[in-house]
Protein backbone atom coordinates (compact mmCIF):
# COMPACT_ATOMS: atom_id res chain seq x y z
CA UNK A 1 0.00 0.00 0.00
CA UNK A 2 1.05 3.65 -0.54
CA UNK A 3 0.30 6.53 1.05
CA UNK A 4 0.12 9.33 -0.10
CA UNK A 5 2.01 12.68 1.05
CA UNK A 6 -0.28 16.28 1.17
CA UNK A 7 1.68 19.05 0.10
CA UNK A 8 -0.73 21.37 1.45
CA UNK A 9 -1.00 22.97 -1.68
CA UNK A 10 -4.76 23.85 -2.67
CA UNK A 11 -6.19 21.51 0.16
CA UNK A 12 -7.13 24.50 2.34
CA UNK A 13 -4.24 23.92 5.02
CA UNK A 14 -2.73 26.94 5.64
CA UNK A 15 1.39 27.30 6.41
CA UNK A 16 3.14 29.38 9.28
CA UNK A 17 3.45 33.16 8.76
CA UNK A 18 6.99 34.31 9.94
CA UNK A 19 6.96 38.29 9.91
CA UNK A 20 4.95 41.15 11.03
CA UNK A 21 1.91 42.54 9.52
CA UNK A 22 1.23 45.99 8.41
CA UNK A 23 -1.80 46.03 10.54
CA UNK A 24 0.20 45.26 13.46
CA UNK A 25 3.61 47.42 13.03
CA UNK A 26 0.74 49.82 12.65
CA UNK A 27 -0.79 49.36 16.28
CA UNK A 28 2.46 49.03 17.86
CA UNK A 29 3.35 52.48 16.52
CA UNK A 30 0.18 53.94 17.74
CA UNK A 31 0.33 52.47 21.24
CA UNK A 32 3.94 53.96 21.26
CA UNK A 33 3.31 56.50 20.60
CA UNK A 34 0.22 57.71 22.70
CA UNK A 35 2.98 56.09 26.00
CA UNK A 36 5.49 58.90 24.65
CA UNK A 37 3.24 61.63 24.48
CA UNK A 38 1.95 61.25 28.12
CA UNK A 39 5.34 60.54 29.45
CA UNK A 40 7.16 63.28 27.34
CA UNK A 41 5.76 66.34 30.08
CA UNK A 42 6.38 64.42 33.57
CA UNK A 43 9.96 63.81 31.91
CA UNK A 44 10.15 67.58 31.06
CA UNK A 45 8.76 68.55 34.64
CA UNK A 46 11.60 66.15 35.65
CA UNK A 47 14.25 67.26 34.32
CA UNK A 48 13.60 71.12 35.59
CA UNK A 49 12.78 69.77 39.28
CA UNK A 50 16.27 68.29 38.86
CA UNK A 51 17.90 71.45 37.19
CA UNK A 52 16.47 73.48 40.24
CA UNK A 53 17.90 71.05 42.91
CA UNK A 54 21.10 71.08 41.31
CA UNK A 55 21.71 74.89 41.48
CA UNK A 56 19.83 74.99 44.28
CA UNK A 57 22.52 72.46 46.10
CA UNK A 58 25.47 74.09 44.30
CA UNK A 59 23.84 77.57 45.89
CA UNK A 60 23.73 76.30 49.42
CA UNK A 61 27.28 74.21 49.28
CA UNK A 62 28.78 77.75 48.15
CA UNK A 63 27.22 79.82 50.26
CA UNK A 64 28.55 77.61 53.30
CA UNK A 65 32.00 77.68 51.23
CA UNK A 66 32.01 81.22 51.16
CA UNK A 67 31.80 81.59 55.20
CA UNK A 68 34.36 78.89 56.01
CA UNK A 69 36.65 80.89 53.40
CA UNK A 70 36.31 84.06 54.88
CA UNK A 71 37.57 82.47 57.96
CA UNK A 72 40.24 80.20 56.38
CA UNK A 73 41.34 83.59 54.71
CA UNK A 74 41.12 85.82 57.76
CA UNK A 75 39.35 88.53 55.83
CA UNK A 76 35.76 89.44 54.79
CA UNK A 77 34.73 87.16 51.27
CA UNK A 78 31.20 88.13 49.65
CA UNK A 79 28.79 86.64 47.54
CA UNK A 80 27.30 88.78 45.07
CA UNK A 81 24.60 88.10 41.97
CA UNK A 82 24.96 89.15 38.87
CA UNK A 83 22.05 89.06 36.40
CA UNK A 84 21.42 90.42 32.50
CA UNK A 85 21.92 89.44 29.30
CA UNK A 86 19.79 86.46 29.74
CA UNK A 87 22.89 84.99 32.19
CA UNK A 88 22.42 84.96 35.90
CA UNK A 89 25.83 84.56 37.70
CA UNK A 90 26.89 84.99 41.21
CA UNK A 91 30.80 86.18 42.37
CA UNK A 92 32.84 85.06 45.25
CA UNK A 93 34.92 87.92 45.84
CA UNK A 94 37.07 89.97 48.27
CA UNK A 95 36.52 93.63 48.38
CA UNK A 96 33.95 95.97 48.01
CA UNK A 97 30.05 94.29 46.58
CA UNK A 98 30.26 96.56 43.31
CA UNK A 99 34.15 95.54 43.03
CA UNK A 100 33.19 92.60 40.91
CA UNK A 101 31.01 91.93 37.81
CA UNK A 102 30.29 88.86 35.66
CA UNK A 103 28.57 88.70 32.36
CA UNK A 104 28.07 85.02 32.06
CA UNK A 105 31.59 85.04 29.35
CA UNK A 106 33.76 83.84 31.64
CA UNK A 107 35.19 84.55 34.94
CA UNK A 108 34.70 87.85 36.62
CA UNK A 109 36.30 91.32 36.64
CA UNK A 110 36.92 92.79 39.42
CA UNK A 111 38.72 96.19 40.36
CA UNK A 112 40.32 97.81 43.06
CA UNK A 113 43.52 96.32 45.04
CA UNK A 114 41.15 94.32 47.92
CA UNK A 115 39.29 93.11 45.33
CA UNK A 116 39.65 89.25 44.22
CA UNK A 117 37.47 86.79 42.10
CA UNK A 118 37.74 83.35 44.15
CA UNK A 119 35.24 81.74 42.26
CA UNK A 120 32.22 82.53 39.52
CA UNK A 121 29.44 80.27 38.62
CA UNK A 122 27.74 81.15 35.79
CA UNK A 123 23.93 79.61 34.81
CA UNK A 124 23.25 80.37 31.21
CA UNK A 125 19.63 81.50 30.04
CA UNK A 126 19.12 78.17 28.25
CA UNK A 127 19.18 76.33 31.12
CA UNK A 128 16.16 78.05 32.42
CA UNK A 129 17.26 78.20 36.06
CA UNK A 130 18.26 81.61 37.47
CA UNK A 131 18.74 83.47 41.08
CA UNK A 132 17.73 86.25 42.75
CA UNK A 133 18.11 87.62 45.74
CA UNK A 134 16.24 90.29 47.94
CA UNK A 135 20.06 91.48 48.48
CA UNK A 136 22.82 92.12 45.60
CA UNK A 137 25.47 90.85 47.63
CA UNK A 138 26.33 89.27 51.46
CA UNK A 139 29.77 89.93 53.55
CA UNK A 140 30.61 86.86 55.75
CA UNK A 141 33.17 88.54 58.29
CA UNK A 142 36.40 85.94 59.39
CA UNK A 143 35.79 86.94 63.30
CA UNK A 144 32.40 85.87 63.86
CA UNK A 145 31.71 83.94 60.63
CA UNK A 146 28.07 86.47 60.60
CA UNK A 147 26.42 87.87 57.53
CA UNK A 148 26.02 90.79 57.00
CA UNK A 149 23.21 91.83 55.37
CA UNK A 150 20.82 88.87 56.09
CA UNK A 151 18.89 87.60 52.73
CA UNK A 152 17.18 85.18 50.81
CA UNK A 153 18.53 83.94 47.80
CA UNK A 154 15.86 82.59 44.99
CA UNK A 155 16.70 79.44 42.30
CA UNK A 156 13.42 79.22 40.13
CA UNK A 157 12.84 77.21 37.16
CA UNK A 158 11.00 78.09 33.87
CA UNK A 159 8.26 76.50 35.20
CA UNK A 160 7.95 77.75 38.58
CA UNK A 161 9.59 75.45 40.56
CA UNK A 162 11.71 77.49 43.59
CA UNK A 163 13.76 77.02 46.17
CA UNK A 164 14.40 79.50 49.00
CA UNK A 165 17.73 79.82 51.13
CA UNK A 166 17.59 82.23 53.98
CA UNK A 167 20.70 82.96 54.97
CA UNK A 168 20.67 84.71 58.65
CA UNK A 169 22.85 86.86 60.16
CA UNK A 170 24.75 84.01 61.55
CA UNK A 171 25.67 82.92 58.29
CA UNK A 172 23.79 79.63 58.56
CA UNK A 173 21.28 78.47 55.62
CA UNK A 174 17.31 77.94 55.70
CA UNK A 175 16.56 75.86 52.69
CA UNK A 176 12.60 76.03 51.47
CA UNK A 177 10.50 75.51 48.69
CA UNK A 178 7.60 77.95 48.29
CA UNK A 179 3.93 76.04 47.88
CA UNK A 180 5.81 73.29 48.41
CA UNK A 181 6.66 73.28 44.41
CA UNK A 182 9.96 70.62 45.03
CA UNK A 183 9.12 67.91 47.60
CA UNK A 184 12.53 67.57 48.66
CA UNK A 185 12.34 70.67 50.53
CA UNK A 186 9.90 71.95 53.41
CA UNK A 187 7.57 74.37 52.17
CA UNK A 188 8.25 78.13 53.18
Amino acid sequence: MQTQRNSGIGTGTSRKQRGVTLIETCVVAVITAITASTAIPGMQDLLETRRVDGVATLLATDIQWVRSEAVARNQPVRLTLHSGAGNTCYVVHTGPADACTCDGSGPAQCTGESAREIRTVVLPGSGKVSVEGNVESILFDPVHGTSTPAGTLRVTGAKGRAVHHVVNVMGRVRSCSPLRTMSAYRAC
